[in-house]
């Protein structure tokens, strides 16, 4: 560590209470979880939710709900913090989110998948990103339904990332305090 540098105490991080982030994040982000079977992915979400101020979680077909000790465990408070809601079926809760004038992507390896740096969303875009199944990834009909796709390129032998990093690092691009002019 640089000489004078210290690790900053939580008062002088300035983290705003749990009970106020849905009134003081910025909006505009959305993340839609297409029956993702790990609670430990759902609660790891949660918690990059929380740190980039995303709007609100549509938990969508079998993805656990809160309350559970393992989704607890890794979101570490962040599912009382960061709005969200259940749906039964991601292809309804797509529709549901063109028609209050959401933008949505799935997050997938398409054919006509946009590098997710091609990506440059204004301050006032409300964008909806659907990370899928750790098997399956989105579902083929909600990949139809969306108004386009996303990809994190990579390299190496796998074909891809975990859906909680994944879904890190597509927050963290689309992060509505990232798009404010500086």
């Amino acid at each position: 560590m640089p000489a004078g540098d210290r690790k900053l105490t939580m008062d002088e991080l300035g983290r705003i209470p749990a009970g106020e982030y849905a009134t003081s994040v910025a909006g505009g982000l959305c993340l839609v979880l297409d029956n993702v079977r790990s609670r430990m992915n759902v609660g790891s979400i949660f918690r990059t939710a929380d740190a980039f101020g995303v709007e609100r979680l549509v938990l969508a077909g079998f993805t656990p709900r809160p309350p559970h000790r393992e989704i607890e465990k890794t979101a570490l408070g962040a599912t009382v913090s960061v709005p969200w809601t259940g749906s039964e079926d991601t292809l309804s809760a797509v529709q549901a989110l063109q028609r209050d004038g959401w933008t949505v992507y799935a997050v997938e390896q398409t054919r006509q998948a946009l590098p997710f740096t091609e990506l440059d969303p204004a301050p006032a875009d409300r964008i909806a990103l659907v990370f899928g199944n750790e098997l399956q990834g989105v579902a083929d009909s909600v990949v139809q339904a969306c108004d386009g796709c996303l990809v994190v390129p990579q390299q190496g032998s796998k074909h891809s990332l975990n859906i909680a990093v994944c879904a890190g690092i597509l927050a963290w691009w689309c992060a509505p305090a990232r798009r404010q002019p500086q």
